[in-house]
């Protein structure tokens, strides 16, 4: 089992930034990647990064190109996702999630993959 904890969210103008940390344990995570995806009302839950813990190769939703950056921090344990240059349609519930994973996949964008989840925190990015 892996037990995953976001923290960071809260209210922003366009423009401005934000920084989601994701804490996990229980597991070593040397073998899994890790996801945002976050889910705006009535959307469906959608992909927004990914990070495999070994290596550190990265993936992004063409929407968040060069705004987000993912990371993750081997000492803390944790994968930060750093948001810059917010819009109002960032605005949503962002999860962290996790799932183990072939040491030479690419990390998976859908959200079928992943087994782990935090509980959401709430961005809200105001116009």
């Amino acid at each position: 089992q892996v037990q995953l904890v976001e923290s960071g969210g809260g209210l922003v103008q366009t423009g401005g930034s934000l920084r989601l940390s994701c804490a996990a344990s229980g597991r070593t995570l040397s073998s899994y990647v890790m996801g945002w995806f976050r889910q705006a009302p009535g959307k469906e839950r959608e992909f927004v990064a990914a990070i495999r813990w070994f290596g550190g190769s990265t993936m992004y939703a063409d929407s968040v190109k060069g705004r987000f950056t993912i990371s993750r921090d081997n000492a803390k344990n944790t994968v930060a996702l750093q948001m810059n240059s917010l819009k109002p349609e960032d605005t949503a519930v962002y999860y962290c999630a996790a799932y183990a994973s072939p040491f030479l996949a690419s990390p998976s964008a859908s959200p079928k993959s992943y087994d782990y989840w935090g509980q959401g925190t709430q961005v809200t990015v105001s116009s």
